[in-house]
């Protein structure tokens, strides 16, 4: 495989804070890795500096071949980047469908004339963009709230409908983070179904950030473990999980005899 996103030296300092310490890392196309370790270890800004969110404080981000170091999160959307949220980002008072399809509409161009005279072409787009987007609700399973207000779902339905949401926008990566968070065990599993679906059918690449770990060993290829802003060991998921280093700072001393 061809790597399709490395991070190279990224540094991540607030006003003298190491949040994030020479993190290197390089996501191969079509994998789905995990970044994993405990509240505070650096994470999600590392999510944050790779989605735009944040310019890093040194370092260089390689997407598909382009430098995008510093670049705008819309413009980094739009070269193929979409992500998630711990906090949900919904628009709630708009209904389930109207939110996918304003993901949907990510590479559109403004067409005012079209808009105002209601024409063919303006028609023919909207049906499309609503087809696309019933689409992403039945891959995600959430089809039958397409008509309900978004904020009216289940906490597990609204964050597939955030999933669903960044799907529409056509990514070559997806950033989750913690996709599974207020899940129930059934939830997560169908989830960790669902997102690997989702790999298989589209060609994505993913990175997830996720303190389930059942979802993350049993979904990431590769993974990712950082602590105090650094990434203290990196490999294949049953190397990682045994891992004293890892042990000791993230999953605790009886994690490892609870996952088998």
């Amino acid at each position: 495989m061809s790597v399709l996103l490395e991070a190279s030296e990224l540094n991540m300092h607030f006003k003298g804070l190491k949040a994030v310490n020479n993190f290197n890392a390089q996501i191969e196309k079509g994998s789905i890795c995990g970044l994993i370790g405990t509240n505070g270890a650096g994470k999600t800004t590392v999510i944050n500096m790779l989605s735009g969110v944040l310019v890093p404080t040194s370092g260089k981000i390689i997407f598909d071949g382009k430098n995008i170091t510093g670049v705008r999160p819309d413009k980094i959307a739009k070269m193929g980047i979409t992500r998630t949220y711990q906090n949900l980002r919904l628009f709630k008072k708009m209904t389930v469908l109207e939110n996918v399809i304003i993901g949907a509409q990510m590479h559109d161009k403004l067409d005012p004339l079209g808009i105002v005279g209601n024409t063919i072409p303006h028609k023919r787009r909207e049906a499309e963009l609503k087809d696309k987007s019933m689409e992403m609700l039945k891959v995600m399973g959430i089809e039958k709230y397409a008509d309900h207000i978004s904020g009216s779902l289940p906490y597990g339905s609204q964050r597939k409908l955030e999933i669903a949401r960044v799907l529409a926008a056509d990514p070559k990566l997806l950033l989750l983070d913690e996709p599974a968070a207020g899940m129930n065990p059934q939830e997560s599993a169908e989830l960790t179904e669902i997102i690997r679906g989702i790999r298989d059918r589209y060609g994505l690449t993913i990175l997830l950030i996720e303190h389930d770990m059942k979802v993350v060993m049993g979904l990431c290829e590769y993974i990712y473990c950082m602590a105090f802003g650094e990434i203290i060991s990196e490999g294949l998921p049953e190397a990682v999980r045994n891992d004293p280093k890892v042990i000791e700072a993230y999953l605790g001393r009886g994690a490892v005899h609870a996952e088998n």
